[in-house]
């Protein structure tokens, strides 16, 4: 990277445990290579306000209630004036050197993830819906992405800045923006990384986790790519019910060829959905357009 700003842009709520160490690691290096550093305690009820307020070198922009991980990275977003964005974990996960290596390596890119190997730690309970969700990504992006939602990254800000309408404010934004960068055609890479076993307790509940990824797998489909689900889906439930009503009028039906129960209903339901999927794919293409003009 040459002359570019950056802001490191840090979440924190009830991260009493561990923000203090978070800033005492990171800031030598932010202050070594210039690195703004923006908190944002997002409607906190610990002592995760009073512990930054006492840092001189991190400034710090407070929720007055709890808005979600995703509203405040777009709140960091929105604040810093620099050329490029680092979003960082506020629960000692992330290490400053694999910032520092991204940072050093981003130079044409337009989005540098830090991949998670092998030897990072990983909360298994997680680990099936985070499965499926890549599975769901990969399908959408027509392409293998390494790591999905990773939530240390390093950003331009005037490319994430006129997406922020579109990402949620819960813990998929890294997920949504993946997506995002990838289906606009932008330029992300992928940089390994180890990532530690978190300090304190995770603030998310694993059953409203587990609804909102159903949620956003659908929220994915919408966005990016509707025809390949909506399309694909609409014919192949109109051919299955069709099939299968020429199977039971010839082989099992003695009166000949007759709609069973509820043929007809599905029949039009996939139709429906045919058409459906076109009007969302033309919306997507329209937001696609409007994204593409505005960033000319």
């Amino acid at each position: 990277m040459k002359n570019q700003s950056l802001s490191i842009i840090i979440p924190a709520f009830n991260e009493e445990k561990a923000i203090e160490d978070t800033l005492k690691q990171l800031i030598p290096f932010a202050m070594k290579n210039k690195w703004n550093i923006v908190v944002v305690n997002d409607g906190s009820s610990d002592k995760t306000q009073e512990i930054v307020e006492k840092n001189e070198y991190a400034t710090l922009i407070n929720h007055p209630h709890n808005k979600g991980y995703g509203a405040a990275l777009k709140t960091g977003i929105r604040y810093v004036q620099t050329d490029l964005v680092a979003f960082y974990d506020s629960d000692g996960q992330h290490n400053p050197e694999d910032l520092e290596r991204l940072v050093d390596n981003f130079d044409n890119y337009d989005m540098l993830v830090g991949q998670r190997g092998k030897d990072s730690y990983q909360d298994w309970i997680r680990k099936p819906g985070k499965w499926v969700l890549s599975k769901v990504a990969n399908y959408l992006a027509e392409r293998k992405i390494p790591d999905l939602n990773s939530g240390l990254r390093v950003i331009r800000k005037d490319v994430i800045i006129n997406l922020l309408h579109l990402f949620p404010d819960n813990f998929s934004l890294t997920t949504t923006s993946t997506i995002a960068l990838i289906n606009l055609s932008h330029n992300v890479g992928y940089i390994p990384i180890k990532v530690n076993k978190r300090v304190g307790e995770s603030t998310v509940k694993q059953f409203k986790h587990g609804t909102a990824i159903i949620l956003l797998i659908l929220r994915l489909i919408i966005l990016f790519n509707p025809l390949k689900v909506f399309i694909r889906s609409s014919v192949y439930l109109f051919i299955i019910v069709f099939v299968y009503e020429i199977v039971y009028g010839i082989f099992l039906n003695p009166d000949g060829v007759s709609l069973i129960p509820g043929a007809l209903f599905i029949m039009v339901t996939s139709i429906l959905i045919f058409f459906f999927g076109l009007v969302v794919d033309q919306i997507s293409e329209l937001r696609k357009h409007l994204y593409i003009n505005k960033t000319k």
